[in-house]
């Protein structure tokens, strides 16, 4: 590529806002009571089973460089481990730019940042390569640490897995659990309000 190095591409979901929007006031089809409001059907229905205050089943999983790497690492510092659907797709590539976008916060509070999907390692490296994430991103094949942690594996229409972020303290216990579907700096903004407030 003729690109200078300084070029970072820009992270720009190709869907409009519109194609989301209106999604994201719907209660699931599979809500006992139609009548509730969507925001607390939303949060019901998809409630992880790894919450504030417990300890996250351990996980060793392969890199976008194929080494493996183990949440056991991370113990003695803050980490983000963030659960997103795949790479490239609009919303994922926008979260992954964001949290790219404030890796120096990151840096500042001592965390490290983990993005795990579904995705194979190549895809994974290709991902990174392509917008220059600096942290990691691990392949969950099989959705195996997804399960174990509770994250959906589909969202209301069947398909998309779950995007939930934690952040886990130095002793690795979690802090935050969070979820927003479709509004990816969210999980950055709400993620750095917590580290903000973790004794260094």
């Amino acid at each position: 590529m003729a690109a200078s190095s300084s070029y970072v591409p820009q992270c720009v979901p190709f869907l409009s806002k519109s194609s989301h929007s209106h999604f994201h006031g719907l209660n699931f089809s599979f809500s006992p009571s139609p009548s509730t409001p969507s925001s607390s059907s939303f949060k019901t229905s998809i409630s992880a089973k790894v919450e504030k205050g417990s300890v996250p089943p351990p996980f060793t999983l392969k890199d976008q460089d194929g080494k493996n790497v183990s949440l056991s690492q991370f113990k003695g510092k803050p980490v983000v481990v963030y659960f997103y659907p795949a790479d490239e797709t609009p919303i994922c590539t926008k979260e992954a730019c964001a949290f790219r976008d404030s890796y120096e916060k990151f840096k500042k509070f001592g965390a490290q940042v983990v993005g795990i999907s579904g995705d194979d390692p190549s895809s994974h490296k290709a991902f990174a390569k392509r917008y220059r994430l600096p942290f990691t991103l691990l392949s969950d094949e099989g959705n195996k640490v997804r399960k174990a942690w509770g994250v959906p594996s589909a969202d209301m229409f069947g398909t998309v897995p779950g995007r939930e972020t934690y952040v886990l303290d130095k002793q690795g216990v979690v802090q935050l659990v969070y979820n927003n579907r479709f509004q990816a700096e969210k999980h950055v903004d709400e993620t750095l309000k917590i580290l903000q407030t973790l004794k260094p």
